[in-house]
């Protein structure tokens, strides 16, 4: 009986915190129903390329391809953004910090060097790096391969700042004007913080 009492009990405290979920704002395409599950391979998903800032230079002059496995528009999560990117060798991810979502970071293959808060290290392939909100984190793939990277946030806002800087993987992409970037940045200050140069 009291297996079956803790099961009730378990349900209804999930309803409630279902029910409690923070509502899309009237933007943001969902499907009508709620969440719909999706079943996805490698490839799939909605596919976007970085648009490169002028005078960038390396990886940042020539960004790579990232695709949004589920968001808000990708399967109707009101709560996960779960994002796939390759970070090909001597190319860094940014130092720069989530105000409002922790984020996971699962490397699936290659060496990096990750400097998350006040921690330095290198890791390998299968290493995972647990950011909380509003910790720094710095990503430079120190390989010799491009490195498969997994990124799940606790809860949306950086996806609308990926859009913005990006566009569908099949149209041409135009570099953004420095004057373009400092808005976007602004508009999103409240989902990433980039660390100054």
């Amino acid at each position: 009986m009291r297996t079956a009492l803790t099961t009730v009990t378990i349900c209804a405290v999930l309803a409630g915190v279902a029910r409690s979920a923070p509502p899309a704002t009237p933007s943001e395409p969902m499907s009508t129903g709620g969440a719909t599950p999706l079943v996805l391979e490698t490839q799939e998903g909605e596919r976007r390329a970085w648009r490169p800032i002028e005078g960038a230079v390396g990886w940042n002059a020539q960004p790579g391809p990232f695709i949004f496995k589920v968001d808000r528009r990708n399967g109707g999560s009101a709560q996960l953004v779960f994002i796939t990117e390759d970070v090909p060798p001597g190319a860094k991810i940014d130092r720069h910090k989530h105000p409002g979502a922790d984020e996971i970071i699962f490397l699936q293959n290659g060496r990096a060097r990750v400097s998350v808060g006040d921690r330095v290290r290198e890791v390998h392939a299968g290493a995972t790096v647990f950011v909380p909100a509003d910790t720094w984190i710095e990503v430079t793939n120190i390989g010799a391969d491009a490195i498969h990277g997994v990124f799940v946030f606790s809860a949306p806002g950086f996806d609308d700042f990926m859009r913005a800087e990006s566009v569908p993987d099949s149209q041409k992409i135009t570099p953004l004007t420095k004057a373009e970037d400092a808005q976007i940045m602004k508009q999103h200050a409240h989902a990433v913080i980039y660390a100054e140069p």
